[in-house]
């Protein structure tokens, strides 16, 4: 069984007053990366607790990477207010960049879920990054029209059955894309993978543990 990784709250800077951050670090064994995790839609109650952005921040550590989960602008403790997508772009670079600076030459990766998972597909282009995993993207509301993809390996997981994120938008969206990312759907799968977080987060560590092999 994995022990559970050193825990930190924190406050970054953020374009529009202080973040609200949870820094994860492992205990055991040599950091081998970092990984920013973005929260589905504020305006929906997502936060950086939500269950799959835990999932993705907790298949990171057990890859022996770091993983910074906070809270978009307006969320809980962060300061601003919600910003339509446009702002929470700026607050997931800032994340980034903060990581970044603490985690020198490591691989650093972004993650998202639903709304955070479109925001981090965005983030992904405006920042060099060494790999991405977006969880259901709601990416015709919030990351449509992109100048670009991403130019990293890249995975997308989405449930056959979500009832929020159409698999057929998705499906849509991805075949648009040249070369495009490597997908993955969830066959019973509905938007928040109930039942099915071992399985995203097996998902996700083969993913990342391929890129690195």
């Amino acid at each position: 069984m994995a022990l559970a990784p050193d825990s930190e709250k924190l406050l970054l800077d953020g374009p529009a007053g202080r973040l609200e951050a949870i820094l994860e670090t492992p205990v055991d064994g040599e950091i081998l990366g970092a990984a920013v995790i973005c929260h589905p839609h504020p305006q929906h109650g997502g936060t950086m607790h939500n269950k799959v952005a835990h999932t993705l921040a907790r298949s990171f550590v057990r890859m022996g990477y770091r993983a910074l989960r906070f809270n978009f602008r307006g969320t809980e403790a962060s300061e601003g207010t919600y910003d339509n997508g446009v702002g929470e772009l700026d607050d997931a670079l800032a994340a980034i960049d903060w990581l970044r600076k603490g985690n020198g030459d490591l691989p650093l990766w972004v993650a998202g879920f639903s709304f955070g998972a479109a925001i981090s597909i965005r983030a992904a282009v405006a920042r060099e990054i060494d790999g991405l995993v977006s969880v259901a993207p709601a990416v015709y509301r919030f990351a449509n029209g992109l100048s670009r993809q991403p130019a990293c390996p890249w995975l997308i997981v989405q449930g056959d059955e979500d009832e929020l994120v159409p698999v057929e938008e998705t499906l849509e969206w991805v075949n648009g894309l040249e070369p495009g990312p490597e997908l993955l759907v969830f066959e019973g799968a509905e938007h928040f993978f109930h039942g099915r977080l071992v399985d995203l987060r097996e998902a996700v560590q083969d993913f990342v543990a391929g890129q690195s092999s």
